[in-house]
C-alpha cells in the first residue's frame, strides 16, 4: 500500500474573487496534490462571508481565521474592526492576517499600529496564534512585539523574506515560525540562501494564492495545489528529501494552528 505525501498550506486565499466559479474545484485540485489542510487568513468584511461559507463546505480541510489586514485599516477602522465581533463565535484557528504594511501607504501608520496591537491582545485573550503580515515595516513590528512580550504570543511571519539575523531576533518575542512560499523559487531571491540557516522545525509552507506563484507556474494565478513545487525547492536548499519537508512542515502547521 502506498501513502500520499501530505502537505499543509498555511496561507491561502482560495475564497478570493480570482477563483470565482471554481472555488470547490480549486480545493479539489489541492487535495489531489496532497494538500490536505488549508488555512484561510481573513482580510476584512468584504470577503469574510465568502471565506466562512467555503470553510463550512470543506470542514476538516479548510480552516478559517479572523482578522483585519493592515491595508484595510483606514480612517474608518473602528467600524471595520467592530464588524469582526459578529464572527468571534465561529471556529477559527488564528487571528490573522494582521500586522503592518508601509509599502502601499504610510497614511494610516499610527492606526495600523493601534489595530495590530489590539489584535495581538485579542489573540492572547482567545489563546490563538497570529499570522503576521510585514511589508517594509519590520522595525515597527518588532517594536510592538517587544511591548507585547508579556502576552506570550505565538504564530507565523507570513511570506518571510528577512535576514537570518531578523529570524533569530524573533525568538525574543514569542514562539514564532516563518511562512515560506513561492518567492523561494525565484531567481536571486535572498530567502533561498537564508532558509538554509533556518531550522526546518521553524518553517511552514504557504502559497498566498492567488499571489506569489512559484516557478515554473510564475505568471499565472497561484493556488494551493502548487505547494509541492515550493516543498521541492525547499528540499533542495535544505539537502533533504521532499517527504521530510512535507512531514516536518505539516507537523509544524498542525501544532501551531491546532489542526
Amino acid at each position: 500500500m502506498t501513502f500520499m505525501t501530505e502537505y499543509t498550506d498555511t496561507h491561502t486565499h482560495l475564497y478570493d474573487e480570482a477563483f470565482a466559479g471554481e472555488y470547490d474545484n480549486t480545493i479539489g485540485r489541492a487535495t489531489d496534490a496532497g494538500v490536505t489542510r488549508m488555512v484561510f487568513p481573513d482580510i476584512d468584511s468584504n470577503s469574510r462571508e465568502a471565506m466562512f461559507a467555503l470553510a463550512e463546505r470543506h470542514e476538516g480541510t479548510v480552516f478559517p481565521c479572523l482578522g483585519l489586514h493592515p491595508t484595510s485599516v483606514d480612517g474608518n477602522w473602528k467600524t471595520e474592526y467592530g464588524k469582526m465581533e459578529a464572527w468571534t463565535g465561529k471556529k477559527i484557528c488564528a487571528i490573522g492576517e494582521i500586522g503592518m504594511d508601509c509599502y502601499w501607504s504610510k497614511e494610516f501608520v499610527e492606526e495600523q499600529k493601534t489595530v495590530f496591537r489590539m489584535q495581538l491582545e485579542l489573540a492572547h485573550e482567545m489563546n490563538l496564534p497570529v499570522i503576521i503580515h510585514s511589508r517594509e515595516s519590520t522595525s515597527l513590528i518588532l517594536d510592538i512585539l517587544e511591548r507585547c512580550r508579556h502576552l506570550g504570543l505565538r504564530g507565523v511571519f507570513h511570506a518571510f523574506s528577512g535576514s537570518i539575523e531578523t529570524f533569530r531576533s524573533l525568538s525574543r518575542y514569542g514562539d514564532w515560525y516563518v511562512g515560506i512560499g513561492g518567492v523561494l523559487t525565484y531567481k536571486k531571491a535572498s530567502i533561498a540562501e537564508t532558509v538554509k540557516e533556518i531550522p526546518l522545525e521553524r518553517i511552514v509552507l504557504e502559497t498566498d494564492s492567488p499571489y506569489l506563484t512559484p516557478v515554473p507556474k510564475r505568471g499565472t494565478r497561484n493556488e494551493s495545489a502548487y505547494i509541492p513545487l515550493i516543498a521541492e525547492k525547499l528540499a533542495l536548499q535544505k539537502g533533504v528529501d521532499t517527504e521530510e519537508i512535507a512531514a516536518v512542515t505539516t507537523t509544524n502547521a498542525r501544532s501551531l494552528f491546532g489542526i
